[in-house]
C-alpha cells in the first residue's frame, strides 16, 4: 500500500514538473527568474507531499482532497506497541483488511479461504466486529522481496532471461516472434508475472513442473519462485502454468517427497496459487482421503505451521476447545509482563513492568525457538479447583495475602509525563524565554525539585504537589508545575534533550512509576481462556493446605469453570507441571503431537498411550496420586476434605486490566454549563451515566426514592418560578421595588437578611399566580429550546389558581 502511494505521488510530482516546463516553454526562452520560479514551485509542492506522508505515517490518516483513489483514508498504518512481546511481534505479522471492509454486510470477505490454509492463523483474529478481518499470518509464512536469503537484491531480469531459457529447454516455444494460435487442450500458455512467455505442450508441462521444482532445491533459480500449474479439468479454472516472482507474496516451507534424499536440502516453497493444486499430504503419513491415482509429492513439516506465533505459545491446545484458545491469543497480547529489555532508557507513553515474572514450566517448541524466556509474561501460581468461601463464584478466583505480599503478580506502570517530551521553547508566552530553574528564594520546602528546576531520581510525588518549576528570563518569576491526577508517582528517569546556547535547559522527558500490587478488581488469566478477577486477598493461615506436602495453593479457582468450557489442556497442564517440577526439567506441551508420531503397529507396548498416562507414571514414582489430586485440611476448622482436590502448578499471566486504573466515583466536581448536569469521563473527574435500563431496575425494586435522590437532587436540581395562569416557565421576571432598592442602600455591610425578589409573569401581567416548582434544569433547557422553535410549554400545577376577572375579558 505504502509503495502505490509513493508512485502516485511521484507521478503526479513528475506531471507538474511536466507542465510547468511546457508553460515557460511557451515564452521567449528560459532564464533565471523561470528556473528559480519553478524551483520555488517544486520545492514548495515537494515539501507538502513530504509533509503528507509523515503526517500519515505518524497518525495513518491521508490528507489529499482527491484520497488518491483509495477504498479508505484512514487507518493505513498501526502503531507498534510495546505492552508485551506478543502485542509487539502480532504487529508485525498482522493483516489488517481496513474499515471499509468492516462496514461490509456480507460474511464472505470473513471467511478463511481453503487457498489461506498454512498462510493465515484459523485461531489468532480477534472475536466481535473485527473478527475474520484482522488476521494474522502462521509461524512458517513469510513475504517474498526483492531480497534473497542472504540479503542481496535479485537481479530480476537476469532471473526472467533464466527461466525463459531452462523453460525453452524442458519444450516452451516462445511466442515472439510469431505469435501462436492454438491453445488448450493441445497446448498451455506459459505466464510470467502475468506476461505470456510462450506455449508448451500439455503432455510435457507436468515434466516442466517437476524440472522447475528441482530448480528451486538446487537453488538455480529464487527459492521463492511460485510454480502455479493448472491442468486441465471440466468447467475448472483457466489451465496454463503461471510463475510469479514478484514481491509481497506469501510463501511457506514444505517438504518435498519427489526429491531423492541424497544429502539435499528437501524444503520447497510454495505460494497460494499453487498449493490449491498440489498433493501435499499430512505429517503423520496418513493419506487423507487421497486416491492413489493422484499420490502426494509433498509433505507438511508439522501441524503447528498452520499457527501464528501467538498461538503456538498455547500448551496441548487440541485438547482445548476452539474459541478458548482464540480468547487466549487476544489475552496474551494484554499481559503485563516484560515490555523490552531497556525499559531503563525507554519514553513510552505507558509501558507496563511485571516484577517478578518466571519461566513455564510447560512451554511449546516455539516458546524457547522464540526465545520467549527474554521476555517473559507470568508466573507459575499453585492453583487449587476447588469451591471454597464463596468467593470463587461465576470466573472470581482467591489469591493468597502471603503469596502477594511475597511478590507474586507485583508490577509498576510507567508513564511519560507527556506524548513525547516537555518542550519550553514551544510555549513561549508573548516570545519570552523559559528554562528549567528553580528560585533561589523559594520558600517552597519540597525535596522533589532538584537545584535545576528537574525533579531528582526517587522521589515520590503527591498529587497538587510540585515535581518541576519553570523559570521565567524576562520576569524572573518562577511557576511551579504540579502532580495531576489523585495517586502518588515516583519520579522514575529524567533524560534531558539537550541546552540551547545560553546554556538553559528546555527540552526534557520526565518518566512516573506508579506501583500496581494485586488488589481485588483486577484481571488474571491462565493460557487457556480461563480469565478472571480476584475477589479476595485470603490470609495464608486460612488457605487449605495439603496432606501430603502442606503446600498452601496461591490461587483458588472455580470447578465450574471446566465443565462448560472444556479446557482440558489446563488440566493437563498442572499435571505435568507438578511431574516437571518434581523431576526438574521442563515439559514439552507442542500441540498435535500425537500427529507426528510413528504408527499404533510400530509403537513400543511399554510406552505409554496417553498424556495422562505419562505425567501419571511420572507423579506416582514420587508417591503422588495418578491423576494429580491431593487431600487437602481446611485452613478454617482443621479437618480433612470429603473429596480429592485437584492442584498443582498452573502458569498464570496478570492483564494490564487493573482497578486502579478503572475505578470512577464521583462526589462532587464539575458540571456541564449547558445542562448543569454532571459531566462524564474518568479523565475529568465525571460520573457513570445513569440510563434508562438502571432507573428501570430501580423502579422494579421499589427504589423510587433513591431514583428522584440520584437523578434530580444530586444531579440538576433547580427552583424554577411558573406562573399557574399561563403554565409558562420562561415568563418569569423579576420586579425591582423601590423598597429593595432602598434595602440595598441601608445595608452598610451589615450582614442583614436580603429581601425575598418578587417575580410577575411577562404574560399575564400579574405576580399573583407565581408558584415555586423543583425540577431538573434540564427540563428548563429543553422548555428554552422548544420555545426557539416556537413551541410552547405549558406546565398544569396542582394549585392553579384561577386567572382574575379582568384578565378574563
Amino acid at each position: 500500500m505504502m509503495q502505490f502511494i509513493f508512485d502516485r505521488l511521484q507521478d503526479w510530482l513528475r506531471k507538474s514538473k511536466r507542465l510547468i516546463l511546457e508553460e515557460a516553454a511557451k515564452g521567449k526562452g528560459f532564464d533565471l527568474s523561470d528556473v528559480l520560479e519553478i524551483r520555488k514551485f517544486l520545492t514548495k509542492y515537494t515539501s507538502s507531499v513530504g509533509r503528507a506522508i509523515e503526517s500519515m505515517i505518524k497518525i495513518g490518516k491521508v490528507n489529499s482532497q482527491s484520497g488518491l483513489d483509495l477504498p479508505q483514508r484512514d487507518g493505513m498504518t498501526i502503531h507498534a506497541e510495546r505492552l508485551n512481546f506478543h502485542r509487539y511481534i502480532s504487529h508485525f505479522r498482522s493483516v489488517h483488511r481496513g474499515a471499509a471492509f468492516a462496514k461490509m454486510r456480507t460474511t464472505s470477505v470473513r471467511k478463511l479461504l481453503p487457498e489461506a490454509w498454512g498462510f493465515l492463523c484459523p485461531v489468532h483474529t480477534p472475536d466481535g466486529e473485527p473478527c475474520g478481518l484482522l488476521n494474522h499470518m502462521t509461524s512458517s509464512c513469510r513475504i517474498s522481496s526483492f531480497y534473497n536469503s542472504e540479503g542481496a537484491l535479485k537481479p530480476c531480469k537476469d532471473i526472467k532471461k533464466l527461466l525463459s531459457a531452462e523453460l525453452v529447454r524442458v519444450g516452451m516455444n516462445p511466442v515472439l516472434p510469431k505469435i501462436e494460435r492454438t491453445g488448450p487442450p493441445e497446448v498451455l500458455h506459459v505466464h510470467l508475472d502475468g506476461c505470456i512467455l510462450g506455449t508448451i505442450a500439455s503432455a510435457n508441462t507436468e515434466k516442466a513442473v517437476s524440472y522447475l521444482r528441482r530448480l528451486k532445491l538446487a537453488h538455480t533459480v529464487p527459492e521463492d519462485l511460485e510454480v502455479g500449474y493448472v491442468p486441465l479439468s471440466l468447467s475448472g479454472a483457466y489451465p496454463g502454468l503461471y510463475l510469479f516472482t514478484n514481491p509481497a507474496r506469501f510463501v511457506r516451507p514444505v517438504r518435498n517427497l519427489l526429491t531423492p534424499s541424497d544429502g539435499k536440502q528437501s524444503i520447497e516453497l510454495i505460494g497460494p496459487f499453487e498449493q490449491a493444486f498440489m498433493e501435499i499430504r499430512c505429517p503423520d503419513g496418513g493419506d487423507g482421503g487421497r486416491q492413489k491415482v493422484f499420490p502426494a509429492t509433498h509433505e507438511e513439516i508439522h501441524p503447528t505451521a498452520i499457527l501464528s506465533v501467538v498461538a503456538n505459545l498455547t500448551p496441548w491446545s487440541d485438547h482445548n476447545q476452539s474459541p478458548r484458545n482464540m480468547y487466549q491469543c487476544q489475552m496474551a497480547k494484554q499481559t503485563m509482563g516484560f515490555c523490552g529489555q531497556a525499559l531503563k532508557f525507554r519514553t513510552d507513553v505507558k509501558a507496563f513492568h511485571l516484577q517478578t515474572p518466571q519461566t513455564p514450566i510447560v512451554r511449546t517448541a516455539t516458546y524457547s525457538k522464540y526465545c520467549m524466556d527474554e521476555f517473559p509474561s507470568g508466573t507459575n501460581a499453585i492453583v487449587a479447583v476447588l469451591s471454597y468461601t464463596g468467593y470463587d463464584m461465576e470466573d472470581a478466583m482467591i489469591l493468597n495475602k502471603s503469596a502477594v505480599d511475597r511478590g507474586m503478580f507485583r508490577g509498576h506502570i510507567y508513564q511519560a509525563s507527556y506524548t513525547e517530551c516537555i518542550d519550553l521553547s514551544t510555549k513561549n508566552r508573548e516570545k519570552v524565554p523559559e528554562i528549567f530553574a528553580r528560585s533561589a528564594l523559594s520558600r517552597d520546602t519540597s525535596t522533589a525539585v532538584d537545584s535545576d528546576g528537574l525533579p531528582r531520581l526517587g522521589e515520590e510525588v503527591h498529587p497538587n504537589e510540585q515535581y518541576y518549576s519553570v523559570y521565567n528570563c524576562l520576569t524572573g518569576a518562577v511557576r511551579p508545575v504540579k502532580l495531576k491526577g489523585t495517586e502518588p508517582a515516583f519520579i522514575d528517569y529524567v533524560a534531558v534533550n539537550g541546552a540551547n546556547s545560553k546554556g538553559g535547559l528546555q527540552k526534557a522527558n520526565i518518566r512516573l512509576r506508579r506501583v500496581r500490587n494485586p488488589i481485588i478488581g483486577d484481571k488474571f488469566s491462565s493460557r487457556h481462556g480461563q480469565k478472571g478477577v480476584c475477589s479476595q486477598l485470603w490470609p495464608d493461615i486460612d488457605m487449605p493446605f495439603s496432606a501430603n506436602t502442606g503446600m498452601r495453593p496461591d490461587l483458588i479457582i472455580n470447578p465450574h469453570a471446566f465443565p462448560s468450557r472444556m479446557t482440558i489442556a489446563m488440566l493437563l497442564e498442572s499435571m505435568a507441571a507438578k511431574a516437571g517440577a518434581l523431576h526438574g526439567k521442563f515439559i514439552n506441551a507442542t500441540p498435535f503431537a500425537n500427529s507426528t508420531s510413528i504408527k499404533e503397529d510400530d509403537k513400543d507396548p511399554c510406552e505409554p498411550n496417553s498424556i495422562v498416562d505419562e505425567m501419571g507414571s511420572m507423579l506416582a514414582s514420587y508417591g503422588f496420586n495418578h491423576h494429580g489430586t491431593e487431600f487437602l485440611y481446611s485452613g478454617v476448622f482443621g479437618n480433612e476434605m470429603k473429596c480429592e482436590i485437584f492442584i498443582g502448578p498452573v502458569y498464570y499471566q496478570r492483564l494490564r486490566h487493573m482497578v486502579s486504573d478503572k475505578f470512577q466515583v464521583r462526589t462532587t466536581g464539575r458540571i456541564d454549563q449547558i445542562t448543569r448536569q454532571p459531566i462524564g469521563g474518568r479523565k475529568h473527574g465525571g460520573g457513570i451515566r445513569f440510563g434508562e435500563m438502571e432507573r428501570d431496575a430501580l423502579l422494579a425494586h421499589g427504589s423510587s426514592y433513591l431514583l428522584h435522590d440520584r437523578l434530580h437532587s444530586c444531579s440538576d436540581y433547580h427552583i424554577a418560578d411558573v406562573c399557574s395562569f399561563c403554565g409558562s416557565l420562561l415568563t418569569a421576571t423579576v420586579i425591582k421595588s423601590d423598597a429593595q432598592k432602598k434595602a440595598k442602600h441601608e445595608m452598610l455591610g451589615l450582614p442583614t437578611v436580603r429581601p425575598p425578589k418578587n417575580f410577575v409573569c411577562q404574560a399575564c401581567k400579574t405576580s399573583k399566580g407565581m408558584e415555586t416548582v423543583a425540577m431538573p434544569y434540564v427540563f428548563r433547557y429543553l422548555a428554552a429550546e422548544l420555545a426557539a422553535m416556537n413551541i410552547k410549554l405549558e406546565l398544569r400545577l396542582s394549585n392553579k389558581s384561577e386567572c382574575p376577572a379582568s384578565q378574563e375579558t
